[in-house]
């Protein structure tokens, strides 16, 4: 099964690939390796996925903007890769940014939002090493941003 069959299997309807709004890519190739810059937390519907977690938000709204950031990470593989998933061996790494109260400590459960999505898609080939860090704030007032870095075949 190929990770657009598991797409289709799943029922997943990936969002447009944003351009970047500011002096960067929002993808780059280096040799064989495909990274993805951060991507923030948007629903389906285009609004922003706003808040604090911990405060605004609890650990599953959190989740699942987390997997809405995977999502958009997706659609750049997938744009970068010329509409081609088969290009990607795997997911090397994805670092995870909560937006989240000082006292709050699910970090790890909120970006399982964004590992889960991206194991179900690619699996055993999805399996990455992660980082999940607290933050005071992120742009726009989003609660969750993640990027990614993948290795081309």
């Amino acid at each position: 099964m190929t990770y657009d069959d598991n797409l289709k299997k799943m029922n997943i309807k990936l969002p447009e690939a944003k351009a970047p709004v500011g002096n960067y890519v929002a993808t780059k190739i280096v040799g064989k390796m495909l990274f993805i810059s951060g991507q923030i937390s948007i629903d389906e519907n285009g609004e922003l996925i706003k808040g604090k977690v911990g405060k605004d938000l609890d650990t599953e709204v959190g989740y699942n903007a987390a997997k809405r950031c995977a999502l958009s990470i997706v659609a750049q593989v997938k744009k970068a890769c010329d509409n081609d998933l088969s290009k990607i061996k795997s997911c090397i790494k994805l670092t995870g940014f909560v937006n989240s109260t000082d006292d709050f400590i699910d970090q790890p459960k909120v970006i399982n939002g964004a590992s889960d999505l991206i194991a179900s898609i690619f699996g055993d080939a999805g399996m990455h090493t992660r980082a999940a860090v607290s933050t005071n704030s992120l742009p726009l007032g989003v609660s969750v941003e993640v990027d990614a870095i993948f290795e081309l075949n």
